[in-house]
């Protein structure tokens, strides 16, 4: 795991020119089968219903730019559901980060995140039929998983996630699938990323996964001093704006 968070390239400014559009951030509780999954629900105008998209952290946990990049979805017109895997916990060093993410479970994680999409399917504001995911990094890994346990998921986006190739897990999604990639990413290297695009496609699964030759891990990232790409973060996002409004619409 690297020691960077992603962030899209001029997203606080985009984030202002919404402000007045968008309502607060309203902390929320479901049920996870042995208790209670906690989130940051963010809402478009208007009473919908609306298409929504569950929001996937990083390792360092629902920080501001996580919170940001739900505030921009419901800006854009979807219900934003930012699912909080380390129960308000927040890291803010790279040491605490692999600490959290190291002491959550797989299952606990994926269990939350199911029901977290079950959650929006139950709101009245919300297309149950069109619910996507997006995650980044230990996210990104996330938001396959996620799409594996939930056959209903109509779209998910990964941004440098952790990546499964067994073909008994992968025939399990029925989402359209949509990943971003770093060609010099040693921990998610190119030929991890065509291996699973091949196995999709051999399964007859919808997938665009696209490698971006001289970007690293966590290119999307403005704080990587030494790895950010904004030219390559911008068509990531636009790709993946694209991508939602294809298979999710407004």
């Amino acid at each position: 795991m690297k020691t960077f968070d992603s962030a899209v390239c001029g997203f606080v400014v985009l984030l202002a020119c919404f402000a007045t559009s968008v309502g607060a951030q309203q902390e929320v509780a479901f049920p996870n089968g042995d208790g209670q999954a906690r989130g940051l629900l963010y809402l478009p105008e208007g009473p919908g219903p609306h298409p929504a998209v569950v929001v996937i952290q990083e390792w360092w946990g629902v920080n501001d730019w996580i919170k940001e990049q739900a505030a921009n979805l419901a800006a854009h017109g979807y219900v934003a559901l930012a699912v909080d895997l380390y129960r308000g916990k927040v890291a803010d060093n790279s040491d605490m980060a692999h600490e959290l993410m190291r002491g959550l479970p797989q299952d606990q994680g994926v269990r939350d995140l199911v029901s977290g999409v079950k959650y929006l399917e139950s709101r009245n504001d919300v297309k149950r039929e069109r619910i996507g995911a997006v995650g980044w990094c230990m996210g990104g890994g996330y938001a396959l998983q996620l799409a594996i346990a939930t056959p209903d998921l109509k779209a998910v986006s990964i941004n440098y996630g952790a990546l499964a190739t067994d073909k008994d897990q992968l025939a399990r999604i029925h989402a359209a699938v949509l990943g971003n990639f770093g060609g010099q990413d040693r921990g998610i290297p190119p030929d991890a990323v065509q291996a699973f695009a091949a196995t999709m496609k051999t399964l007859g699964k919808p997938v665009d996964a696209k490698i971006y030759p001289d970007a690293g891990h966590a290119f999307e990232n403005p704080m990587n001093k030494t790895g950010y790409r904004p030219e390559d973060t911008a068509d990531a996002q636009a790709r993946t704006a694209r991508f939602f409004e294809q298979n999710l619409g407004h």
